[in-house]
């Protein structure tokens, strides 16, 4: 059977229609669609958990995937308790907080009149005008808030639902992905699955290592500098550096701003800077490499450019999802040949350090010693054990134990 070729222009024509179909799509349905995602990624990170539960402590397989949910959300509470117990103790030095705050309005104005002569009257007029037109978009405002509240409530209800579906049904829907992959691609299928895995995996775990660090280092360094809430302050910038490149830009300008509500030396401003930059510092060059972008490299112009598609497609949720789905992205690129370039565009394989002396510095200098009439390709030649196997994807990916299933009643397993 001959394969028909087409004209470039028709295929570009047809790559350019899907990607419109499939941005339209992300867009109109953001509320099914983000939940959904997120709650993939959520149970392609506790898959290992379940799995423990089932091969080593012998738990029916609801039983483990049950367990595993309760787990996550024990932990998630937990840290949402802690972080409300702190807000409510910084609420209860509120008139401290406001002293301060007008503390240094004061002293601003003062600036603004002595080097643009402009009164402090004329800056109240003008700070009362804009305060008034803001309240005619103040219910409007208070209705999206409402609305976006009950939208996370909704979320926080579907998403743990999801996440227990896609456990349970994970053969299922293994079973799904052979039946339209034909018989000798299952091969290629089983590594996409297998590499997604560990991609999502690795970079979620990193995540989460990234974050414990971040908020540890940032908490003491805040109080090193007597910053009053660095607890609160170390755990919300951890946890908004989960949105790579612009969530930590969120927690320096918020730290600032606490930190002067709750103290009247503006000198403060110096050191909470200071930390932030020295975190930041060790975040990118000791942390990120060694949790987060060990399995797979994705350059910063894409993750850029990908966060902020993210952001206008679902907010925040858009922004942390948009790593790992172009992690995966990647790894389906680099498995089919005529994506494979694709691929290697979404990737980074910059030298990330050279070494002087001994010590390893950063290189930022990039020279490709492959140029297009020197370019090798290393083509894996498959172990002999492999040879002469059933090519069928779902008895190598998923075995029984992961399942709770009889062997003898799955058809998938049973081949």
């Amino acid at each position: 059977m001959e394969t028909v070729k087409f004209p470039l222009y028709i295929k570009l024509s047809a790559v350019l229609i899907s990607l419109i179909a499939i941005f339209v799509v992300l867009y109109f349905g953001n509320e099914i669609v983000s939940p959904v995602l997120l709650a993939l990624l959520f149970a392609i990170m506790l898959r290992p958990v379940v799995s423990f539960l089932i091969r080593k402590l012998h738990f029916p397989h609801i039983l483990a995937v049950v367990f595993a949910i309760v787990l996550f959300l024990i932990i998630f509470l937990g840290i949402f308790y802690f972080i409300s117990i702190q807000i409510s103790d910084m609420a209860s030095d509120w008139g401290k907080i406001k002293n301060n705050f007008l503390y240094h309005i004061e002293h601003l104005q003062q600036m603004i009149r002595d080097n643009f002569h402009v009164s402090k009257k004329e800056q109240n007029e003008f700070i009362t005008k804009t305060t008034k037109d803001s309240m005619d978009s103040g219910k409007a405002i208070v209705g999206t808030t409402l609305t976006s509240f009950a939208d996370i409530l909704l979320n926080a209800t579907l998403v743990p639902i999801y996440t227990f579906l896609f456990l349970y049904y994970q053969n299922h829907f293994v079973t799904f992905l052979t039946k339209i992959v034909k018989s000798e691609n299952h091969k290629k299928l089983r590594e996409v699955l297998s590499q997604i895995k560990v991609a999502v995996q690795s970079y979620i775990t990193g995540l989460l290592f990234e974050m414990i660090a971040v908020s540890v280092l940032t908490t003491i360094g805040l109080y090193f500098i007597g910053v009053e809430y660095f607890i609160l302050l170390g755990i919300i910038t951890g946890i908004l550096n989960l949105v790579p490149y612009i969530g930590i830009l969120f927690a320096g300008v918020l730290s600032i701003v606490v930190s002067l509500s709750g103290s009247t030396d503006i000198s403060i401003v110096l050191g909470v800077i200071i930390v932030n930059v020295i975190v930041q510092f060790i975040d990118n060059n000791i942390l990120v490499p060694m949790f987060v972008n060990s399995k797979v490299q994705i350059n910063a112009l894409v993750s850029i450019i990908g966060i902020i598609i993210g952001n206008a497609f679902g907010g925040i949720t858009g922004m942390f999802l948009a790593i790992p789905i172009i992690a995966i992205i990647k790894v389906i690129f680099d498995r089919i040949d005529s994506l494979e370039p694709w691929g290697y565009l979404f990737g980074d394989d910059l030298p990330k350090t050279y070494e002087w002396h001994k010590i390893k510095i950063p290189r930022y200098i990039y020279q490709n010693t492959t140029t297009a009439l020197d370019v090798t390709t290393d083509v894996v030649k498959p172990l002999a054990e492999d040879e002469g196997k059933s090519t069928d994807v779902t008895a190598q990916i998923v075995s029984p134990a992961d399942t709770g299933i009889n062997k003898d009643n799955d058809p998938a397993i049973e081949k």
